[in-house]
């Protein structure tokens, strides 16, 4: 929308009220679910029954049938998996993210285009499939090795590193992204001062490009936090017994809805909304 071009106030009428339905529509279902966090009912839905927190803090040892998420162990032991995968996810995608962006931005080679679609595959093919996809074939990869040699390749098998690499695969496609548009905006004339000035390339990449970078590496690093937190196709194809956050509330879904799913999305609002206003501020 150009703003010197006139407009009639039909025109205005009607675009503010889209804004405002498109505004509505997204925080309503948000704005519902974190007010049944505080529903005084043993049931996320009207009427409300007054203002409590027992669905963070109640224990059912002391204060009767309800427990809230933080004496919650099945929820605090899923908590604890996503957070470990995540942080796990983040530190692996952001070091490839790196060294992918230095190799599609600064080296020549035969077969970079097709191998940077490849690097795309990722970003198009559903969760679901690319999960099954990792399953079968590492899976079948322990299966083989097992028959034929007697090892069992248990890292292979569905568990924590399955899931971390599984998670991997897709979200270091976006953290190369990322790193990359920030890297191909880098003046080469910098490091090249840096070299003439007598430091070894390793002394100019650390002392002059990394500090370059580090806004774009903060921000990749939370969205590979985040979304490794959120991920739920991919996620519960390759999980086993440590079962990550959004597979836990999957399965208590199953059994039916209670507020504390409600207050352990509100908290998860929180620290996203935190998460990503102090990624924004490191940034600026």
């Amino acid at each position: 929308m150009i703003r010197s071009v006139p407009r009639s106030r039909v025109f205005n009428s009607l675009y503010l009220l889209y804004l405002l339905a498109f505004f509505i529509y997204l925080a309503l279902p948000l704005l519902v679910t974190a007010v049944f966090a505080f529903n005084d009912s043993n049931f996320p839905s009207l009427p409300w029954q007054g203002f409590t927190v027992d669905w963070y803090f109640a224990n059912a040892a002391e204060s009767g049938n309800r427990t809230g998420l933080f004496h919650d162990q099945g929820l605090l032991s899923a908590l604890w998996v996503s957070v470990l995968v995540a942080f796990w996810v983040t530190v692996i995608s952001v070091a490839l993210g790196c060294v992918n962006a230095v190799l599609f931005e600064r080296i020549e080679f035969r077969g970079k285009e097709v191998l940077y679609l490849v690097m795309l595959l990722p970003l198009v093919i559903p969760g679901v499939i690319l999960g099954v996809s990792i399953l079968v074939f590492y899976s079948g990869l322990a299966n083989e090795v097992s028959l034929r040699w007697g090892i069992e390749l248990d890292l292979f098998r569905p568990g924590l590193p399955l899931v971390i690499g599984g998670q991997v695969a897709f979200i270091t496609t976006l953290s190369t992204l990322i790193i990359a548009a920030r890297l191909r905006k880098f003046d080469p004339q910098l490091e090249e001062a840096a070299l003439n000035l007598g430091a070894t390339p390793i002394v100019a990449w650390f002392t002059v490009t990394l500090p370059w970078l580090l806004p774009a590496i903060f921000g990749a690093a939370a969205m590979a936090f985040l979304m490794s937190f959120e991920n739920f196709n991919t996620t519960v194809m390759l999980t086993g017994s440590d079962t990550p956050l959004t597979v836990a509330l999957f399965n208590r879904l199953r059994e039916g809805s209670t507020p504390v799913l409600n207050a352990v999305a509100l908290l998860l609002m929180a620290v996203s909304a935190l998460l990503a206003m102090a990624t924004l501020r490191r940034s600026q």
